[in-house]
């Protein structure tokens, strides 16, 4: 099949459109977006709701296929050498920005020394300590050198992970507030067109993307709707073609609908073994004990939550990796299951024995508005203990802010994608070198240096099954202290308008190569 060809319509259709007042044009993707990015700088944060906007218009210097194995994008080849120390990249010579300018090692070079290392939690976390230099001998050469043998690069310089951006917008501009964060400029399958904050954001073809054939439709719409079910809904309507999550509660019903293919995504997000968990502030009481933590854990019923809360896309978690990552998976770990007598008695003996009001402590839980039902759920199974729960509901960008950055919180909240590797995404929530003001890192200030030596020690392990036995013993350590509380192993699932073919479900490139089925 060849790729609709649309011609882009006028702004002012544009905006009418996204207000769903008139059907979309031929040769349109509209995607619901669950909230507003806010800004356009996929090499800065590891967002859910700015990714599934920028994947589309970036690239990696490797791409993921649907085995997670690493293959060519931005580098046509690669070379590893010194027993997993040197890494030399060699790039396409086919490539331009979005405004015309050539893509360049120049690019890769400054995007990792100024951006990815010092903002991205997930890459900061990982190669800031054993990342030595990048070197350009040429416009198209870029050779990575590490301090030690580092086995998972390959795996982590996807569109997800390391998301290329342009130098000659960036360079001498502070690249968490430069202008080009709010109209990005890449080398991926579509550009930018417009920004609507809170309503929607629009792209469209990149005529001259380095992949012949696609994308393959004209127009990509990511429209802003908060509400899981309200995106439902316009999905029902025809008013979206996309959802990326599909409540529980309205899946058997979708499923029944032939106009609506629903797929269903094992790893979680993209392929990436998220889960959703629970952030105890452990630098201060009451979460700074860890009998408190414990007791609270064993005080959640977890199966209860996922079963009511998530109406079962998942499994109850058992600790900092998903069962879903198998190859570094152990359920040889501490465990705490529903107990609230034994949670009663490690308060007591931690000291927060029952007040005369039958309280023993208030814990705020800091949330985004989607996780409402979820506070609601735990305040009521904690208050069985003692614990008196307050909801503080906020916009996502507000929570994060909150909790990572400002550190201002009791309890928050975070779904975490494990990525392909530990090394993605586990690491970063757990050493103690990322702990700071960076979205989605250590934001519960945990700090233990046993922990973060093993976790040197498997990312310089080219030796997969030898890696795997210093997570079993990492996963039995963290399991111990509970730093965190593991509460679900997502399984998600999207629906989408049958009418559209070839959505890419692990990758963040998720839209380039869809189509619309039957048409010539």
């Amino acid at each position: 099949m060849t790729a609709a060809r649309a011609t882009l319509v006028a702004v002012a259709a544009a905006a009418a459109f996204a207000a769903c007042r008139q059907p979309a044009p031929p040769g349109t993707l509209i995607v619901a977006q669950g909230n507003d990015p806010g800004s356009f700088n996929p090499a800065i944060t590891t967002s859910g709701n700015v990714h599934p906007v920028t994947d589309q218009i970036f690239n990696g210097l490797v791409g993921l296929d649907e085995q997670m194995n690493s293959i060519p994008e931005l580098a046509e080849s690669w070379t590893v050498g010194d027993e997993g120390r040197t890494y030399t990249f060699r790039l396409r010579r086919d490539v331009v920005w979005h405004d015309g300018q050539p893509f360049t090692s120049a690019d890769v070079k400054f995007t990792f020394d100024e951006a990815l290392l010092k903002y991205h939690s997930r890459t900061r976390a990982a190669l800031q300590a054993v990342l030595e230099r990048i070197e350009t001998p040429d416009a198209h050469t870029a050779v990575f050198y590490f301090r030690q043998p580092y086995g998972p690069l390959l795996q982590r310089l996807d569109v997800v992970e390391a998301s290329i951006i342009p130098k000659h917008l960036f360079e001498g501009r502070d690249v968490l507030s430069a202008p080009a964060n709010l109209s990005p400029i890449g080398t991926g399958p579509f550009r930018f067109v417009k920004y609507e904050k809170g309503l929607f954001v629009e792209l469209a073809r990149n005529p001259r993307y380095f992949r012949a054939g696609i994308p393959k439709v004209d127009r990509l719409v990511f429209r802003v709707l908060p509400s899981a079910l309200t995106a439902v809904m316009a999905l029902e309507r025809g008013e979206v073609d996309y959802v990326p999550s599909v409540p529980g509660a309205d899946l058997s019903r979708l499923q029944t609908m032939p106009a609506i293919t629903v797929a269903r995504s094992a790893g979680g997000s993209g392929g990436s073994f998220c889960q959703d968990v629970l952030i105890p502030n452990v630098t201060r009481p009451p979460f700074a004990s860890r009998d408190v933590r414990r007791a609270f854990y064993m005080a959640l019923d977890r199966r209860f939550i996922v079963d009511r809360v998530y109406f079962g896309q998942g499994t109850p978690s058992t600790g900092p990796i998903s069962r879903k990552l198998a190859w570094a998976y152990s359920s040889d770990v501490a465990t705490y299951p529903h107990d609230l007598p034994a949670a009663e008695r490690l308060l007591d003996a931690a000291g927060f024995g029952r007040k005369q009001n039958r309280v023993r402590f208030a814990v705020t839980f800091t949330h985004p508005t989607g996780q409402a039902r979820l506070g609601q759920v735990m305040r009521e199974q904690l208050k069985q203990i003692g614990v008196d729960l307050t909801l503080e509901s906020l916009d996502f960008n507000a929570s994060v802010e909150k909790t990572f950055v400002k550190k201002a919180f009791d309890l928050g909240y975070a779904s975490f994608c494990n990525g392909s590797d530990p090394e993605i995404g586990v690491r970063r929530v757990y050493v103690s070198s990322n702990i700071g003001p960076v979205p989605f890192s250590n934001g519960a200030g945990y700090r233990n240096h046993e922990v973060d030596g093993l976790f040197d020690r498997a990312a310089a392990l080219l030796d997969r099954p030898a890696r795997a036995q210093i997570y079993a013993t990492l996963q039995r350590l963290l399991t111990e202290d509970v730093p965190y509380f593991w509460i679900i192993d997502s399984d998600g699932a999207r629906a989408f308008r049958s009418t559209f073919t070839g959505f890419r479900l692990w990758s963040g490139a998720f839209a380039e190569t869809v189509e619309r089925a039957g048409r010539p």
